[in-house]
């Protein structure tokens, strides 16, 4: 029985169904199989042009920032981005473990990101990365404010990178559960309630399918954006 809304998100709230682990990894297995097996076709699958389309769509979008000068940034960019997507829609599927909707998912990718720009940058080009701290022309009083605020600034940046990711797709997740309870409950009591919360819940669901899409092109966005901070030689 389920104690409060939020219980939902409990790793074993679907303990009763198995061990959705090895489902949800069985399915990523299958993902695998259809991939490798709609590679050996002459004329690219349907399959392969959504995967193309959309790793592509990314790139495209990142190569408008300094993360096309940094070796290998954009590809993985591209990559994350389908796989956020992808973990996004299986938290749709009925008795499947949200996964986006925990931080530490979406915190083991921004701050594995943020690290990994920062370290880079202070070990290749230390004095260029440590000038960006103060924006020119600024009143000589005010340097070591600015450096102070540019400084948060940056240290903050993965936390609310991962929690727009995990607030957003958590959000989601609760209002459909509760029409979910609501519909259950209203079956036995009246038919046109069940009816409506049904019918809202369908269009619902849409709404979240363009989510999941949207919050996965913001979170690999924002990192892109966030490469400009990176100095180039």
């Amino acid at each position: 029985m389920m104690l409060d809304i939020f219980s939902s998100f409990d790793p074993g709230f679907y303990s009763f169904i198995g061990n959705y682990s090895m489902f949800f990894f069985g399915l990523c297995q299958l993902l695998g199989y259809f991939y490798l097996y709609v590679s050996f076709w002459v004329v690219p699958s349907r399959l392969m042009i959504l995967i193309y389309s959309t790793t592509g769509f990314m790139l495209s979008q990142s190569q408008r920032t300094t993360g096309s000068q940094i070796k290998g940034f954009n590809s993985f960019l591209a990559c994350l981005f389908l796989f956020i997507i992808v973990v996004n829609f299986s938290g749709l599927i009925p008795y499947m473990f949200s996964v986006s909707s925990h931080l530490v998912y979406s915190l083991s990718f921004g701050f594995t990101i943020w690290a990994s720009l920062i370290i880079s940058g202070v070990a290749a080009f230390t004095s260029s990365f440590m000038a960006h701290l103060l924006p020119g022309g600024a009143p000589g009083w005010l340097n070591p404010f600015l450096v102070l605020v540019e400084t948060v600034s940056i240290l903050v940046r993965p936390i609310t990178l991962s929690f727009r990711l995990a607030a957003n797709m958590s959000a989601g997740h609760i209002v459909l559960t509760l029409m979910g309870v609501y519909a259950s409950s209203a079956v036995f009591s009246s038919i046109k309630v069940f009816l409506l919360l049904v019918f809202i819940q369908m269009f619902y669901i849409v709404f979240e399918v363009g989510i999941c899409l949207i919050q996965g092109y913001i979170f690999c966005l924002l990192a892109s954006l966030y490469s400009d901070d990176h100095p180039v030689s």
